[in-house]
């Protein structure tokens, strides 16, 4: 008894309990209510609570971790397929981790971040496993108690929840950890309005725990896996809260969670958040000790993906070269989700043995797959055969109403839907069942613990799909443009704040090229890209191939070879307007849609025959220049503006380019201040990935450096040379506060002022920034100075402290 108080044998009392016969155990039992009552007699009550807790406590973590390993152990992806479960440990392939980055909101559309994060392959940020993510890095001063991932949807980090749970009941991590508690938002939302203690809700969802005598849990580690802020559907203020820090005391779910993660309650716990992005602010940073990002796939990753999944490794490889091939589907293969979808396509399309084209684009590629879904509906349900392509009513009624609720919610930012939100849409609950029955690939249906009914689809590039073609069949069969209509709800970013130019042409007859200009409209007028993907898929129902594959679904085409190239010539047009360059790169995505690839063939025709002036390039080939040099990796290690034109005008065109490289040569280039104010504001971006910077004979003049100056000392700066500056600094500089800028800010630490006129008043100035705990400066060139005998030695002295 004494050991277990002390903590002192948890696996010995256990093995013991384990082989206990009936007598054995009712002996121990009747032990131990002696002990108790001794103790309490002898007003030890908290011996006596922690004798009892700790001799009933390892029967339930046994009991907690053979539920959650069984509950856990098998996946299905996209949704679960009712007898053919795949065990994890199977299926599942690592992700790409990092640590790093706050608690801040990126409100673009998710694909477009993880296009951006693509580019950013090597950046300052530490690669981490599941296993570290509670390990506190060297020279941390407090422990970690709560980390918060953010990932896009579809990105995995549901299953790496998973994956962490089944490990810990496996005994493979986290080994000190004594219960691990997953829950999720989508499972506290239906308890909105009830009242609980914290070890009450425990005990709702893991049961035990009350018959196992644990009325607090203060003499364990506990770990609550809180999964899916973002669908957080209560109200979390961390302002006006009461506080609560009693386990047994009840109260709203509200108030728990919040002094949960506030640390007031049940402070030794350990909290694992995951979110989206965008609603990462709804816990205040202070609350959170490490931030992690879930990059999804590396290439390596996902080719260890699709080998899992198939033994053929002639279809692996076809597969994989094809989607190298294929800059929209290589991107959006770093989500885990839209892997599974690729290869489902791919795989069909491969097995059937027909001699077709693989899809090339993501319109191709969702509307292969909802065909897809259909053939297996007609097969399981229909008895039809495999290769009957015929759309019944029925399944047509089914994907109409799912693109009437796909686009209707996605316009009021809604992307987990409930009973009352199928209702508005003409939607009752019988028909969302047959809906998620038969499409289960496509829109899936849960329960919780009161058998409510929660509905999402698979992923938001699927219901941005089906969005679109809610639209356009809509306005080719019923000529109503839904654009037009203001939707009530405005957090759809305000997208559809101007009335739109009725769409008809001449004669009454729908003009699709109409539809496509206000749509392109609407999507540039949006600050953060949440109509890039709809936009994208808008445009490729056009294509006469995929309205032949929807044949069927698709009753009216109204597309015309004039229409898309006026379309074509429309998004020209408006790559030649000043954009930013995240919609400009769209809209090169969208003429990939549209298979117009003319623009890009042009400058890359001039690439190869060394025969590009960028003095006769329009504004929209400059637009094309930026997006080839963005796909390139080659360039992206490596940018050397002199390759192109070594003018400022050339710089500030390619602004972009440099932001996402890793070296950037601007030598020679005849930069001035106005380019120093540029690059500045790219240093100190967050998503800059520029380490390496060489900006040597350049006239930056002084206020040039000052305005780079501020670049440098900024946090999110990644610079970790800056070589040949010479001539930025000269006779009439104020050197003193500037060589305290360069060699203070703390940013990097291979440095030349070789050749910078340097006198004994900055050799002065040099040994004082040199000094200072903020410099970092390792390796540093002064050669072809003057800085006379005193500074020297003061170098010197600096030098043998450094040392």
């Amino acid at each position: 008894m004494q050991k277990i108080v002390d903590g002192d044998d948890p696996e010995c009392s256990e093995s013991q309990m384990k082989g206990e016969d009936e007598e054995q155990k009712r002996s121990r039992e009747a032990f131990l209510n002696i002990t108790l009552y001794f103790l309490k007699r002898m007003k030890q009550e908290e011996l006596a609570e922690r004798l009892q807790s700790r001799t009933k406590a390892h029967p339930y973590q046994r009991e907690l971790k053979s539920k959650l390993k069984k509950k856990f152990q098998c996946v299905s992806e996209g949704v679960a397929k009712a007898g053919s479960p795949t065990l994890l440990k199977e299926i599942f392939t690592e992700l790409y981790i990092t640590e790093g980055g706050g608690g801040e909101v990126n409100q673009e559309h998710e694909v477009i971040q993880i296009e951006t994060a693509s580019r950013r392959s090597d950046t300052a940020e530490r690669a981490i496993t599941l296993e570290e993510l509670f390990k506190a890095p060297p020279g941390r001063p407090r422990p970690i108690r709560t980390v918060m991932t953010k990932g896009v949807a579809g990105i995995g980090k549901t299953l790496l929840t998973h994956k962490f749970t089944v490990d810990w009941a496996e005994d493979k991590a986290q080994q000190e950890v004594h219960y691990t508690f997953p829950l999720t938002f989508r499972e506290l939302n239906v308890l909105r309005g009830r009242s609980f203690s914290l070890v009450g809700l425990v005990d709702h969802f893991f049961s035990g725990s009350k018959e196992a005598g644990i009325c607090s849990f203060q003499d364990f580690l506990v770990l609550f896996i809180l999964d899916g802020l973002d669908e957080c559907r209560l109200t979390l203020d961390f302002l006006s809260t009461k506080t609560l820090t009693d386990v047994s005391e009840s109260t709203s779910v509200e108030v728990l969670l919040i002094n949960l993660i506030r640390g007031e309650l049940l402070t030794s716990a350990r909290l694992w958040i995951t979110t989206r992005p965008a609603a990462a602010n709804q816990i205040p940073p202070e609350f959170v000790d490490m931030v992690t990002d879930v990059r999804g796939f590396t290439d390596p990753q996902k080719e260890e993906y699709f080998r899992k999944r198939s033994t053929d490794e002639e279809q692996v490889s076809r597969i994989m070269s094809h989607i190298r091939t294929c800059r929209s589907l290589h991107i959006m293969c770093h989500i885990p989700l839209f892997c599974w979808i690729t290869a489902t396509v791919l795989e069909d399309i491969l097995k059937s043995r027909e001699e077709r084209e693989l899809p090339r684009t993501l319109t191709q590629i969702y509307s292969h797959y909802v065909v897809l879904q259909n053939k297996v509906k007609m097969v399981k349900f229909d008895e039809g055969a495999a290769t009957d392509q015929h759309w019944s009513p029925q399944s047509r009624k089914m994907i109409e109403s799912l693109g009437k609720l796909a686009f209707e919610q996605l316009q009021k930012g809604k992307l987990i839907f409930y009973e009352s939100d199928l209702a508005e849409c003409g939607m009752d609950l019988r028909a969302a069942s047959v809906c998620s029955g038969v499409f289960t690939q496509v829109f899936r249906e849960e329960s919780n613990l009161y058998q409510d009914k929660v509905f999402t689809f698979i992923h938001l590039s699927l219901q941005e799909f089906l969005a679109a073609l809610h639209v356009h069949q809509t306005f080719i069969s019923s000529k109503v443009n839904l654009l037009e209509h203001q939707p009530q709800n405005k957090s759809w970013m305000l997208l559809f704040q101007k009335p739109i130019l009725n769409l008809l042409h001449s004669g009454d007859q729908p003009d699709l090229n109409l539809l496509h200009q206000s749509a392109v409209n609407e999507a540039l007028r949006s600050p953060n890209g949440h109509l890039d993907l709809f936009l994208r898929f808008l445009l490729g129902l056009s294509l006469p191939t995929n309205q032949r594959l929807l044949h069927g679904l698709l009753t009216q085409t109204g597309s015309h070879s004039h229409t898309n190239q006026r379309t074509v010539e429309y998004i020209k047009e408006k790559l030649s307007e000043s954009l930013s360059t995240e919609r400009s790169i769209n809209l090169f995505h969208c003429l990939n849609e549209v298979n117009d690839h003319s623009l890009l063939e042009q400058i890359q025709q001039s690439m190869r025959s060394g025969r590009l002036s960028t003095e006769e390039l329009s504004p929209a080939q400059w637009s094309a220049l930026v997006f080839i040099l963005l796909s390139s990796q080659e360039h992206l290690d490596v940018f050397d503006l002199k390759s192109f034109s070594p003018s400022e005008e050339a710089f500030l065109k390619l602004l972009p380019v440099i932001k996402a490289s890793k070296k950037v040569e601007l030598s020679f280039c005849g930069l001035s201040e106005r380019s120093c104010a540029a690059l500045s504001s790219v240093l100190s971006s967050q998503s800059s990935s520029v380490k390496h910077l060489d900006l040597s004979n350049n006239d930056l003049q002084d206020s040039g450096v000052k305005l780079l100056c501020e670049g440098l000392k900024s946090p999110h700066c990644k610079l970790d040379s800056l070589r040949s500056v010479d001539h930025m600094f000269h006779q009439h500089c104020p050197v003193p506060r500037l060589l305290t800028c360069f060699l203070s800010c703390g940013c990097f630490s291979d440095s030349s002022l070789s050749g910078c006129v340097i006198t004994e008043v900055g050799g002065a100035s040099l040994a004082a920034a040199l000094s200072s705990n903020s410099s970092s400066v390792r390796e540093l060139d002064l050669s072809y100075n003057h800085p006379g005998d005193s500074a020297v030695k003061l170098l010197s002295q600096i030098l043998n402290t450094l040392r």
